[in-house]
């Protein structure tokens, strides 16, 4: 669970506890991302869980240039203080330029670096600097001990590292990826808590010309496996109505379902615990 002392979270990430990341893809509108927040937040306290509130406010990567990009920087950071602020989850957001950094720093939680952006030097480290918590999602494009560069990328700014890693599937050839469960393993050998993104890892990216697919009945699989192997937090995107979500429709977890979701989820990671 998170600890709430004056309007500031503390977050443990890496401890027994299994964490869970959610929330939607893209913030579409303020009372739709606060919806979303209040039921995460009513899950988190009846789950007994941490949930770390996700939403972007610009998808700067899309398949297509017509594609919807959320609703701004100034605008998003607004929404999102709102539900740090009025729903009381801690938040994250992606931050995909060195310039937006500080202005996001400001309002959230954790700072998030997207895949494609994995390599980008001075965009971690400015991150880094902060001292938030980061999340740096792994490349579909790198093998799982190359994240270690990226660990040495944020010890050269700080030595309090609050570094989260997330795997979210590596490409396969066109169109497909594949989660390597092995490389989760290599991954927990560097040091940092590891994250598991189920629903961006069910994706098949341009799949579907302009836009990206999906298996959103890979989703639980997926999520089970990695808990199994012994993650620190699951990662998953949900929206109420998923076919009208504007990103990432095809593997959305219908909001409904996401109780239950993460309740069979600490379920296996109890079990895994008590196997040792």
């Amino acid at each position: 669970m998170i600890d709430r002392f004056n309007g500031d979270f503390g977050l443990h990430v890496g401890s027994p506890e299994l964490i869970f990341i959610a929330g939607p893809c893209v913030i579409e509108s303020r009372e739709l991302t606060l919806s979303i927040a209040e039921q995460l937040a009513k899950i988190a306290r009846s789950a007994e869980t941490t949930i770390i509130f996700k939403a972007s406010y610009d998808k700067a990567n899309r398949s297509s240039a017509a594609s919807p990009r959320g609703v701004g920087l100034d605008e998003g950071l607004r929404i999102l203080e709102s539900v740090r602020r009025e729903v009381g989850l801690p938040v994250l957001t992606d931050v995909h330029e060195t310039f937006q950094v500080a202005g996001a720093a400001s309002v959230v939680d954790v700072l998030q670096i997207p895949a494609f952006l994995c390599r980008q030097t001075d965009l971690i480290q400015a991150a880094a600097k902060t001292g938030k918590w980061l999340n740096v999602k792994k490349g579909q494009f790198m093998a799982p001990w190359d994240m270690r560069q990226v660990i040495e990328k944020v010890q050269e700014v700080r030595a309090d590292l609050r570094l989260m890693l997330t795997e979210r599937g590596t490409s396969f050839g066109y169109n497909r990826l594949v989660v390597d469960m092995a490389g989760l393993a290599v991954m927990q050998e560097l040091g940092c808590p590891l994250i598991f993104d189920a629903t961006h890892s069910a994706q098949t990216p341009g799949s579907e010309g302009n836009r990206s697919g999906g298996e959103v009945q890979a989703v639980m699989p997926l999520a089970r496996a990695a808990v199994a192997v012994g993650v620190s937090g699951i990662f998953f995107e949900t929206h109420p109505d998923p076919p009208l979500a504007a990103s990432d429709a095809a593997t959305m977890l219908p909001l409904d379902q996401a109780e239950r979701f993460i309740m069979q989820l600490q379920r296996l990671h109890q079990v895994r615990m008590t196997l040792g």
